[in-house]
C-alpha cells in the first residue's frame, strides 16, 4: 500500500518578508530531491483540502480561530508575534496546512494508504490553543489528533517531536488528555524556553544541551521514548518532523545528520508496526537552511514508504 504525499499550492503563497527562513522553497526544495531520488514512485499525491472551523476548534478557541482568519491583510503584512507574520494568503495556507493532517487521517484509519506525510506550511507546533507564535498559526498536528481520538474514536494515539525546538503549542493543548502521549526531544535554552519542566504525566520532554550530537539523541529514543511507547501501545503515531536540528542547519545546534533522522523514524515504524497496523503520519515542522532539509526529509520518507 502507497504513502500518502499531501500538500498544496496554497501553501507556497504564504510568506513572512524577504529573507525570512521560513520560506516558500523549503516544499519546493522537498518535492525536487524527493522526486530526484524516486521516492514520489511511491507515494500517493493529495491536494490538501481546507480545514472546517470545527476540525480547528477541537484545539483552538472559536475567538482565536476567527481571529486568525479575519486577521490576514488585503496587501502587505500584519506581525502576530515578533518572528510570525501574516500576508494575504497566510489563513488559506495554514487552513490547507491544518486540512492535510485531517485528511491523512482520514485516509490512514480508512485504509486508503499505509501512512502519510504531508509536506505542508506554515509549521504548526508552536501554536498554543489561543496564541499563534515561532512561526506557527494553526497547530496541525493537534488538528489531526483531536480528529483522530474525537471523530474515528481511538483510544491512544502517540504524538513524536523531534524538531530542535520544543512543541510548546502541542503540549498546551494536549497535555494531561489520558489518550495522547508525547515523546520530544529538543535543545535547551532554545526558543520557546520550554519542555524542561514540565509535569504533565503524558509528556515525555527530554532536553539535550548543545553539540549532543547522533549518539545523545539515539540514547535518549531509546531509553526514554521507546519503553514509554510500548507501554502506551499507541493506535497511531504522528510526527512532528523538525528537521532543524541538523548540523547545517543554524537554527539550532543538536548536530543531527540524515542518519540519524533515518534511524529514528526506523524506531518509530517498528512501534507502529507492532501496535498500529503500520499507522504512521507525519507533518513538516522546522528545517530552514534547503539542502540539509530536503536531504533529510527524504532520510525520513524513504524509510515511512518503506524503500530503506
Amino acid at each position: 500500500m502507497l504513502t500518502a504525499y499531501i500538500t498544496h499550492a496554497d501553501c507556497a503563497r504564504h510568506e513572512m518578508g524577504k529573507d525570512h527562513p521560513e520560506c516558500p522553497e523549503r516544499l519546493g526544495a522537498i518535492n525536487d530531491h524527493l522526486l530526484i531520488k524516486g521516492l514520489l514512485d511511491y507515494m500517493r499525491p493529495y491536494d490538501a483540502p481546507l480545514a472546517t472551523e470545527a476540525q480547528l476548534c477541537r484545539a483552538h478557541g472559536q475567538e482565536y480561530v476567527e481571529m486568525i482568519l479575519n486577521s490576514a491583510p488585503a496587501e502587505g503584512y500584519h506581525r502576530v508575534d515578533p518572528d510570525t507574520s501574516m500576508n494575504p494568503y497566510t489563513a488559506l495556507a495554514a487552513l490547507r496546512s491544518a486540512g492535510a493532517l485531517v485528511q491523512a487521517t482520514d485516509l490512514v484509519l480508512d485504509g486508503k494508504v499505509s501512512s502519510a506525510f504531508c509536506s505542508v506550511r506554515p509549521p504548526g507546533h508552536h501554536a498554543e490553543r489561543n496564541a499563534a507564535m515561532g512561526f506557527c498559526f494553526f497547530n496541525n498536528v493537534a488538528v489531526g489528533i483531536l480528529h483522530a481520538l474525537e471523530a474515528h474514536g481511538l483510544q491512544r494515539v502517540a504524538l513524536i517531536d523531534f524538531d530542535v525546538h520544543h512543541g510548546n503549542g502541542s503540549e498546551d493543548i494536549l497535555r494531561d488528555d489520558p489518550r495522547v502521549l508525547m515523546c520530544s526531544i529538543f535543545e535547551t535554552g532554545l526558543y520557546p524556553f520550554s519542555g524542561e519542566n514540565s509535569t504533565a504525566k503524558n509528556m515525555v520532554n527530554v532536553g539535550l544541551p548543545a553539540r549532543s550530537g547522533g549518539d545523545k539523541f539515539r540514547d535518549a529514543v531509546t531509553t526514554q521514548w521507546l519503553p514509554a511507547l510500548e507501554a502506551f501501545r499507541p493506535e497511531l503515531i504522528y510526527i512532528s518532523a523538525g528537521f532543524d536540528g541538523h548540523r547545517e542547519d543554524d537554527m539550532g545546534n543538536l548536530g543531527l545528520v540524515e542518519a540519524d533522522y533515518e534511524w529514528v523514524t526506523r524506531q518509530l515504524m517498528n512501534i507502529a508496526n507492532r501496535h498500529c497496523k503500520g499507522r504512521i503520519i507525519s507533518c513538516l515542522e522546522g528545517g530552514y537552511v534547503l539542502s540539509p532539509l530536503a536531504r533529510s526529509t527524504a532520510a525520513h520518507v524513504k524509510v515511512l514508504i518503506g524503500a530503506d
